[in-house]
């Protein structure tokens, strides 16, 4: 049985398409804690986890409160911390 996490990554255009949102409500959203921070793909590269994107999109259409959705961005972040130190 394989247990390795597979990621999916969506590039910052990409995922901001998927959101459905212009460039500098994606980024004020982004700064705020209403979505994951981007990871580094490198120099110049950055992405969102597609698994992330989809809990948000999900709490997003539930009609989760701001605050909800924050603390759901908080944990994601903190699994993704915990995932790539298990690592």
């Amino acid at each position: 049985m394989n247990n390795e996490i597979q990621f999916k990554v969506l590039r910052h255009q990409e995922a901001q398409k998927t959101y459905g949102l212009p460039r500098s409500t994606y980024y004020e959203r982004i700064a705020t804690g209403l979505i994951p921070t981007p990871i580094s793909l490198g120099e110049r590269a950055v992405g969102q986890l597609e698994h992330e994107t989809q809990a948000v999109l999900a709490a997003m259409i539930s009609g989760q409160s701001k605050e909800q959705i924050q603390a759901l961005v908080s944990s994601l972040i903190e699994e993704r911390k915990s995932a790539m130190r298990a690592q």
